[in-house]
């Protein structure tokens, strides 16, 4: 008869959450207050504009983040309960986490943290980085190990977004550099050092079927409709975050059609693969990011989104079997595709937006201190060659910082304590949660060893 193996993996969760949760409650009862109300009605109208103006946008991102984005990783058909719930888990944990260190970096002020709606915003925008990443090890992953990778990630995200958007000048309001491409190379490297150099094979439970597949494009729908308030909410108000919008609208329109042509060219049949779709109707908004405020030409946009759709369908098609086979980089959720080539793909765009048109070109990231968007703009007059060199060297700085992060951050996500789950019991929701289906049960003639490894691995 096998010996039942510890139960301490099993208390690591909630033991961590538990003691997160108690330290935040005790900074925030010392460090955390509102803004004192407006005595003046002037003031108070304007706090009233501004909260009537961007509570619209944080609802649509909220929607995104939590529904969209939730099913959109539904598409592996036995780990639905998981992918919805730690999206949800690592949402909130890593938006309370990038809030606190926010606050200390950057706006303690006379011994406390005044909160406001767009101090909050920003925080989610930290665990936008966190969402995306876990993308790749999505199903091969601990809790415990995702809560972890969380922890590491959020404050070099912080540090790279200060040192790009506020040191170098970069212009991305839509957090194409920042975000997209910072979150994809640093989960690549999560993954390439969590697995090493082992091939991972076909996993029996691995295989989407037919409505863990309409799961997804569910929440491909919800993520393609919210995406432009995602992108224009950062936004000066008025010309630049009307552009913005229509800019966003314009390039996943055209990814959306593109994708389904580049998925029936390349299938023999001419049908159409619900990955493609899932993700390459969403590539348009994370390339049109970087540039979606700048005064470029509505054909500007309609292209960009046409070929970041071309990029990521030929990515899923065959980059990421090369790297898989040549480099032994494993992507679960193909990542790179949707949020690197894009992403890359639209810096590049702004370098040529801002030699062509440096003085049409928007001001500067809403989240840092600034002059006037007219100041801005004339300061950029004359100075394309230096604005272009810092987009592409903000570009270098997501990519490469992030990439030896993550193989540090995912060699320490292989300390056996944190209950990495083995080959076998990958991709299972019984793993984590009581279910009461018997189709989804483990069978009955379940060696004792699995039935033991599963009881281990329930964190």
């Amino acid at each position: 008869m096998a010996v039942p193996p510890s139960t301490y993996p099993r208390r690591l969760l909630p033991l961590f959450l538990g003691l997160f949760q108690g330290a935040l409650l005790l900074f925030f009862a010392l460090f955390v207050t509102y803004d004192e109300p407006s005595e003046q009605a002037e003031d108070a109208s304007l706090v009233a504009n501004q909260v009537y103006s961007t509570f619209p946008f944080f609802q649509d991102i909220q929607v995104m983040l939590v529904v969209g984005l939730g099913l959109l990783l539904t598409f592996l058909p036995r780990y639905g309960f998981s992918a919805l719930t730690h999206n949800f888990l690592l949402l909130n944990f890593s938006a309370q986490w990038a809030l606190v260190l926010q606050g200390l970096l950057h706006r303690f002020h006379h011994g406390h943290i005044h909160l406001d709606l767009h101090k909050l915003l920003l925080s989610e925008f930290a665990a936008v980085t966190v969402l995306i990443s876990v993308g790749a090890i999505l199903g091969r992953a601990s809790p415990c190990q995702l809560l972890v990778m969380a922890t590491c990630e959020i404050p070099l995200y912080l540090a790279s977004e200060w040192v790009i958007v506020t040191c170098l000048g970069v212009l991305d309001v839509g957090g194409t550099i920042t975000i997209h491409v910072f979150s994809c190379y640093f989960g690549l490297g999560v993954s390439k050092a969590l697995f090493r150099a082992a091939q991972q094979p076909l996993h029996p439970k691995e295989t989407p079927t037919t409505s863990s597949d309409l799961m997804s494009l569910v929440g491909t729908l919800i993520l393609w409709v919210f995406w432009p308030s995602f992108v224009a909410v950062l936004c000066q108000p008025g010309d630049a975050q009307h552009r913005a919008i229509l800019n966003t609208l314009l390039a996943m329109s055209a990814s959306a059609i593109t994708t389904v042509v580049a998925s029936s060219l390349l299938e023999r049949d001419g049908k159409l693969s619900p990955g493609h779709l899932q993700n390459g109707s969403l590539a348009g908004g994370v390339a049109i990011g970087v540039l979606a405020d700048m005064a470029v030409p509505p054909a500007a946009a309609l292209a960009l989104g046409s070929l970041s759709a071309v990029l990521c369908v030929l990515g899923f098609r065959f980059l990421t079997p090369l790297l898989a086979r040549k480099l032994t980089l494993h992507d679960q959720c193909g990542i790179h595709n949707l949020h690197g080539l894009p992403g890359i793909l639209g810096a590049a765009a702004s370098v040529v937006a801002i030699l062509v048109a440096p003085e049409d070109t928007a001001g500067p990231h809403p989240s840092q201190p600034s002059p006037a968007a007219g100041n801005a703009s004339q300061a950029a007059q004359g100075q394309g060659g230096s604005r272009a060199l810092c987009q592409a060297a903000g570009l270098a700085l997501a990519v490469g910082a992030p990439l030896l992060a993550g193989l540090l951050t995912g060699s320490a996500l292989r300390l056996p304590c944190l209950a990495r789950p083995p080959q076998r019991l990958c991709f299972e929701d019984s793993l984590y949660f009581r279910i009461h289906d018997q189709a989804e049960s483990p069978a009955p003639d379940s060696s004792a060893e699995e039935g033991a490894l599963a009881l281990k691995e329930q964190v």
